[in-house]
């Protein structure tokens, strides 16, 4: 599983699907689509998450209880997400458009960013390439979707996006953050591409909501009486840094047209996967911890692992009568062990179970860390990385400290007269040559 170097773009297209999900959703339950509809959160099913437009206008907000959902709009659908559904749809799109470009950011369900330096060879100007995005885009919903009780991730170059092609908006332009504002004031079906130089004029009439504000920054801007972009590119930026600090600066650059961030091309590995199907559905949690346990000792144990340490994992299940249930984690230090890769997936399987019976369970690593790239020499899965190489590893490492410093760095403890009264001569420093 050797690493690749991640590749980035300056230009950037920003493919987004507004209320993915709920489309989703109403795209299998065709019924609703006339109807109020609220997508119930799947961390916290007392408040809905996605609301659709007839929803919104009864004065239903995302974030609200289930109970003031109703009191506001009585006619109101409420529906149980499906995120296992919805990231196989979005897998199909991010398949679809890696077709166009290598380089493919994902950033939230339903909105993607496509680097696009160097493809104007292959398909011409901004136009052409956001065309052939579209393009890409829509053969992806035309490709036949055969209907099963679940999706996989891996899927995807057999199914098709149902998502309707209007729904889809691009925007085009340097950097993510331009090319972003720029897809949210594309209409339906449509793209705004802004050219190279106008940044600034096209950011100047967008409203300060467009920038990533905390509720707070927003309303000292807004008594400020800051309102555009463009207000708040006239201030002087040590104005903004001033009353801001460092966020202030980075407030004024990107309003200002300034900040180009490069789309980052991120490699997406060959997950390692273990299911489980059941003969009768189980609820109780004792035996989906049981089972999750057995599904991760079952994924370690895979040789592909070998040498690598697990970052990112996922545990979607089947549920009865067609729902589906979906948690991740990425561990913040990557292990090899069963017991830090289940902790938080446990944790969230206490505070949001599943709701319904499990029929189906698996158990997905999607990212890994090299297992010989760190010294861990005080984790808790260093045997892992002692089978994995890890002599190897410290080998290397001292040897480049010793080409960058031009001397030993690196020491090791050993005892010489334990039963000394002084400390200093109970052990002693040597040079460390692993």
């Amino acid at each position: 599983m050797p690493q690749t170097p991640h590749l980035t773009s300056e230009s950037a297209a920003c493919c987004w699907i507004p209320l993915f999900a709920l489309r989703s959703e109403l795209t299998r339950r065709t019924e609703l689509a006339s109807l109020p509809v609220a997508l119930v959160a799947s961390d916290d099913t007392r408040r809905v998450w996605q609301i659709s437009p007839l929803a919104r206008r009864a004065g239903v907000k995302p974030g609200m209880t289930v109970s003031q959902a109703i009191g506001l709009c009585p006619a109101l659908k409420l529906c149980e997400p499906g995120p296992v559904q919805y990231d196989a749809q979005f897998f199909r799109l991010l398949a679809a458009l890696a077709r166009v470009s290598p380089v493919v950011e994902p950033v939230e369900l339903g909105r993607v960013f496509v680097g696009t330096d160097g493809l104007e060879g292959m398909y011409g100007g901004a136009e052409e390439i956001v065309e052939a995005i579209q393009m890409r885009s829509a053969e992806c919903r035309m490709r036949n979707f055969s209907e099963g009780s679940f999706a996989s991730p891996n899927s995807h170059l057999h199914s098709a996006l149902r998502i309707p092609h209007s729904a889809f908006r691009v925007g085009w332009g340097r950097g993510k953050f331009v090319s972003w504002v720029a897809a949210t004031r594309a209409r339906p079906g449509a793209a705004v591409i802004v050219r190279p130089g106008e940044e600034g004029k096209f950011l100047a009439s967008q409203p300060l909501a467009v920038l990533p504000l905390d509720p707070d920054t927003h309303r000292r801007l807004r008594q400020l009486g800051l309102k555009t972009l463009g207000a708040l590119a006239a201030l002087p930026e040590d104005a903004a840094v001033s009353q801001f600090g460092r966020a202030g600066r980075r407030l004024w650059r990107l309003a200002a047209g300034l900040v180009s961030e490069p789309v980052v091309g991120r490699v997406v590995p060959e997950p390692i996967v273990a299911a489980l199907t059941f003969f009768s559905s189980i609820g109780e949690r004792d035996l989906l911890a049981h089972a999750l346990d057995k599904l991760i000792d079952r994924a370690l144990a895979d040789p592909r692992r070998s040498g690598w340490r697990v970052q990112e994992v996922r545990v979607h299940a089947e549920l009865e009568h067609g729902a589906s249930w979906l948690v991740e984690a990425t561990l913040k230090d990557p292990s090899a062990t069963r017991e830090r890769i289940a902790a938080p997936l446990k944790t969230q399987l206490e505070r949001s179970p599943p709701a319904g019976a499990v029929e189906r369970l698996v158990v997905e690593f999607t990212a890994f860390a090299p297992g010989t790239a760190e010294l861990q020499l005080f984790a808790h899965d260093a045997s892992a990385a002692a089978r994995a190489g890890r002599r190897r590893a410290l080998q290397s490492a001292a040897r480049e400290i010793a080409l960058r410093i031009r001397r030993p760095m690196l020491y090791h403890v050993i005892e010489v007269q334990p039963w000394s009264r002084l400390p200093e001569r109970r052990y002693a420093l040597i040079d460390f040559e692993p």
